[in-house]
């Protein structure tokens, strides 16, 4: 898993102090590719490794070499934490990690570490429409959240003065769960205009786990989308592909001969389930319902009286 192999490169780097690509993927029995990107992903999150060209180079943590993680900064501490925690929420082994890391920083940086760690959730099943560019102000937000300062915006007209828990990359589309004087809310963040953070100290619950609220958000959002289901049948091979297209609106329903699968995928109107599955032509085969059936025919019939007569000359 990623954030164990960021977390080992990090202790690789601090008890050699210098090495190279190749020398990391062989310790860790990864592609030379993977080392680098691994190397480069602690660059971006601000942990100060850099690389060093020329012969008798290699990759460096600035500021020499170290055998424990106390010697980390209070922001290359949050830099780890910061990536490692969205992976934790789904690994044991991650959590165990981040436990025993946590134990060998200074207590000074501990809050700071443990603010990070549950600043970020990553919720890869997107609502239809995805933003590539990562927002700039979630950097702003992402500093806000760990350092529990409240944070002024204008958000759709109005002036907010909100209490942050976390951010959420829901497949590229970035949201702010925060706290309001009328309770919890959920703002995405590239509609937010002239975020200010203030001094003020937030007030997040003592509780909170981001995953589980975020879990929350979407269920409560899933049931205003009033999500219309449909029964498909398809090869076991090409189930993982469905799903992909599908995210958390797809599962298996049941096992069937010949190596074949049903499945059951779900949005909120018909034509946007016939619209993902018509290019799939006779791969899938809807069972149900006939509304989506209907949505199918119609666009076959579109596509016929488009194209068919210059496919024929």
């Amino acid at each position: 898993m990623r954030a164990d192999r960021l977390v080992a490169t990090l202790l690789l780097m601090q008890t050699r102090g210098r090495v190279t690509a190749a020398e990391l993927a062989a310790e860790l029995e990864i592609s030379v590719a993977t080392a680098r990107r691994d190397l480069e992903a602690l660059s971006t999150a601000g942990v100060p490794v850099y690389p060093q060209p020329g012969r008798g180079g290699g990759w460096q943590l600035v500021g020499g070499a170290r055998t424990d993680l106390s010697g980390l900064t209070a922001r290359e501490s949050q830099a780890l934490f910061l990536l490692a925690g969205p992976a934790a929420a789904a690994s044991p082994e991650v959590k165990s990690a981040l436990r025993k890391l946590m134990g060998a920083l200074p207590g000074t940086f501990r809050s700071g570490a443990e603010a990070a760690a549950d600043a970020v959730v990553v919720d890869p099943a997107g609502w239809g429409e995805r933003v590539k560019d990562r927002p700039p102000v979630v950097e702003l937000l992402r500093d806000a959240v760990i350092a529990r300062r409240r944070v002024r915006f204008t958000y759709s007209g109005r002036e907010r003065l909100v209490d942050p828990w976390g951010l959420v990359d829901k497949d590229d589309v970035w949201y702010l769960v925060a706290g309001t004087p009328a309770g919890r809310r959920t703002f995405r963040v590239d509609r937010i205009a002239e975020p200010v953070p203030t001094e003020e100290a937030a007030d997040r619950p003592a509780d909170l786990e981001l995953a589980k609220v975020w879990d929350e958000v979407v269920e409560e959002i899933e049931k205003r989308r009033s999500l219309l289901t449909s029964d498909v049948v398809l090869a076991r091979r090409h189930f993982g592909v469905l799903r992909d297209r599908f995210g958390r609106h797809c599962e298996l329903v049941a096992e069937l001969p010949g190596d074949r699968v049903r499945a059951r995928v779900a949005a909120p109107a018909p034509i946007m389930i016939a619209q993902e599955l018509a290019g799939w032509g006779a791969l899938v085969e809807v069972e149900s319902p006939e509304s989506v059936k209907a949505e199918l025919a119609r666009l076959g019939r579109e596509l016929i009286t488009r194209y068919a007569p210059g496919c024929l000359e």
